[in-house]
């Protein structure tokens, strides 16, 4: 047997594993809404106690919101094929394998110690790249020009664990005028239940970024072209959810509201927003 893949990861790194941990429990059922054999593959080679994160976040929620996510990137690349999907915060996810249609162009971006990890069972193509850096580094944009537009920016519960995010994002938006981003936001509510489930759980990383309506950051050059919930996906989401998650939606709604935004934004082509 090969040897375990020892993890060495900062806190807020270490949290890649919530929702590799749920993409793989849910693989192993008979109908999952996310299909993904290769975050089995991992959790099962990683030298790591993947148990402290498989509960809570890494359960329906995340894969919901992971649905959602993938059904984005297939909308973009239906009309945009040979365009490039930049994944920031990429931890060990494994989107590409989930969308690619064979044309598109693809950026994973991390943290080094992420991207070292990820080296480890992944590799980069001709049409497919690993970057490692930090989203609010600047040098990784040039990466980015040189790939084909238009452009296509996914982050998937990464912006919320930065104070610095709205910097980040009217750097891209400024950047690449008429891209896309689409990332999840979290209200203030949200971001002091984390904390409390952190400390009970022993858990060093916390939320940082609340944001209690997405619309406020248009004024970082970005205009709101779609909006979605966790307990309200798109309807191309909805018709393929197996039973058991059609009758919990109505009750995670009540509960919780649409305190998870996802939403998808354009970048303005025009200059006249607020500079960073």
């Amino acid at each position: 047997m090969a040897e375990p893949v020892k993890v060495e990861l900062g806190s807020v790194q270490q949290t890649l594993f919530i929702p590799l941990a749920g993409r793989a429990r849910e693989s192993a059922r008979r109908h999952p809404v996310v299909r993904d054999p290769k975050a089995a593959e991992i959790v099962a080679a990683v030298d790591f106690d993947v148990e402290q994160y498989s509960q809570g976040w890494g359960g329906s929620i995340t894969v919901l919101r992971t649905a959602v996510f993938d059904e984005l990137v297939r909308d973009f690349l239906r009309h945009n094929p040979e365009g490039t999907v930049v994944e920031l915060g990429t931890g060990l996810n494994t989107r590409f394998e989930r969308v690619d249609n064979g044309r598109t162009h693809w950026i994973d971006l991390d943290l080094p110690d992420t991207i070292e990890l990820r080296r480890r069972f992944f590799e980069d193509t001709d049409r497919r790249r690993m970057v490692a850096a930090s989203v609010l580094d600047e040098d990784w944009l040039d990466v980015v020009h040189a790939s084909p537009a238009p452009y296509f920016f996914v982050a998937e519960g990464v912006l919320v664990y930065l104070d610095e995010t709205p910097t980040a994002l009217a750097r891209i938006a400024e950047s690449f005028p008429g891209a896309q981003l689409v990332f999840d936001t979290y209200t203030k509510r949200m971001l002091d239940q984390q904390h409390k489930m952190a400390v009970k759980k022993n858990l060093a990383a916390r939320w940082a970024w609340p944001c209690d309506d997405p619309r406020s950051l248009e004024p970082l050059g970005l205009e709101v072209v779609q909006e979605a919930a966790v307990t309200r996906p798109p309807a191309a989401v909805r018709s393929r959810l197996p039973r058991r998650f059609r009758y919990t939606l109505p009750v995670l709604k009540r509960i919780m509201g649409n305190v998870i935004a996802i939403t998808l934004f354009r970048a303005r082509t025009d200059t006249a927003h607020t500079p960073r």
